[in-house]
């Protein structure tokens, strides 16, 4: 038997070469049992960086990642499960708002969400502004959430892809992190981990994503896809826009007023059409019909209010407080407010999506570190967005803080994520593109 080292394993790929299944094996096993070393790993991922994978290696190494630690098993669950992953943004509440049309026309969605860091918002964080609400479940409790409500969304829990976050660690102090095999290793991991049937991913593009460039989108979103597939999970993406910030709210107890909104149908056109479209994907996924039948299943449910209602009984499966949902008035407010004002007269041109997410960070709605304390209240609503006419002086966004002394300099930060000019903009899409096995659909 052929004895492996690492190191021609790094020339092999440093030279262009795909690695083996026993070579990906190897390497993923010893890092995660320390026999491999820091230094040897950060030489690989440069390797990767500049060398690329291809589908098959990349699909071989997320395998490999997905089992280096807990499989969940949702097959005490009954029926077909269907998992939803966002590659994050400003302003995405849409699991809160997806999960329950789905699960109001009968498909069960067991999910695992994480926590937001830097300019992006998380979903487990959302969930935690409303009172009570548990988002840490024992399995049993998981399982028992799902077959009451029909939906769970919890967070990270247990031993799940060790070897990624060891990986993420490493990248990113080593300038790998914007490499696509391995984005798309890192995410589809955590999915496969997590054991549904069926995933839809909604891939960012714009000034507030990870990925800035339509193509570097459609690239990852290609490579997700592909690795799903090769799973044994049908998988999906759409490439959505987040040149803008999704919605009008953005920070955790605001955003969850406005899924209460969207879900009672006085939702903003951009949320609401990206959210009946993620909807309609993952049922499509999950064989209730062609994409037309499912669109119009997942309007039923907002229009006759049973995924509102679904909404509510996961509140109240993960102990939260379910009359805040009933009536988002009674949410704790932030004591300070300060409103930003236009500086010029004409029209909302360009926004800096990724400044937005910053301002409401600063404002206590985000983690700057990972030992950041969330303020639940805090965050920024705004009164209009790219492509809106606006007159000197009038409000363009009002944000909010426990802290007065936060204001001032996220109030700054915001002024210059929005840009004003003298003629309109063109309309830009909510969704760009549907990638699927078969190839990449432009919308």
């Amino acid at each position: 038997m052929k004895i492996m080292r690492m190191y021609d394993l790094i020339v092999k790929k440093r030279n262009g070469e795909a690695l083996s299944e026993e070579e990906l094996h190897f390497m993923i096993q010893g890092y995660v049992r320390d026999e491999i070393k820091d230094y040897q790993m950060a030489a690989m991922l440069m390797a990767i960086y500049f060398k690329g994978m291809d589908d098959r290696e990349t699909a071989i190494l997320t395998n490999e990642v997905a089992h280096s630690g807990d499989m969940v098993d949702l097959s005490p669950i009954e029926g077909v499960k269907v998992d939803k992953h966002s590659t994050g943004g400003v302003g995405d509440k849409t699991t809160l708002i997806v999960a329950p049309i789905v699960a109001a026309c009968g498909v069960k969605v067991a999910k695992m969400s994480g926590r937001g860091l830097g300019h992006t918002g998380g979903t487990v964080d959302k969930m935690e502004s409303i009172p009570g609400m548990k988002t840490t479940l024992t399995q049993e409790e998981f399982f028992e959430a799902v077959h009451t409500a029909g939906l769970s969304v919890i967070g990270q829990s247990g031993n799940l892809a060790p070897a990624d976050k060891k990986l993420y660690a490493l990248r990113d102090v080593t300038g790998t992190v914007d490499s696509i095999p391995l984005i798309a290793a890192s995410i589809m991991s955590k999915k496969l981990a997590a054991g549904s049937d069926c995933i839809l991913l909604d891939v960012k593009t714009g000034s507030g994503a990870f990925m800035k460039t339509l193509d570097n989108s459609i690239a990852l979103a290609q490579k997700m896809v592909a690795i799903g597939e090769h799973a044994g999970k049908k998988t999906m993406a759409l490439i959505t826009n987040m040149d803008i910030p999704l919605g009008n709210r953005i920070g955790n107890s605001l955003e969850v007023v406005e899924v209460v909104e969207t879900l009672n149908g006085n939702g903003p056109a951009d949320l609401t059409e990206v959210c009946l479209e993620l909807a309609a994907g993952m049922l499509e996924l999950a064989g209730k019909g062609t994409h037309d039948t499912c669109r119009a299943m997942a309007e039923e449910a907002i229009r006759d209010k049973s995924a509102f209602n679904r909404l509510i009984a996961m509140v109240e499966a993960q102990g939260g407080d379910s009359t805040v949902i009933r009536d988002t008035s009674l949410f704790q407010k932030a004591p300070y407010s300060l409103e930003l004002t236009a500086q010029a007269g004409g029209y909302i041109v360009r926004m800096d999506t990724e400044r937005c997410g910053i301002a409401s960070s600063l404002l206590g709605a985000g983690r700057i570190t990972k030992e950041s304390i969330i303020d639940p209240s805090a965050g920024i609503v705004l009164k209009k967005k790219v492509g809106d006419k606006v007159e000197k002086g009038q409000v363009i966004g009002v944000l909010y803080s426990s802290k007065k002394e936060l204001l001032p300099t996220a109030s700054e930060e915001l002024n210059k994520a929005i840009f004003i000019g003298k003629e309109q903009p063109l309309k830009e899409p909510f969704i760009y593109a549907r990638v699927t096995k078969q190839g990449v659909t432009l919308l």
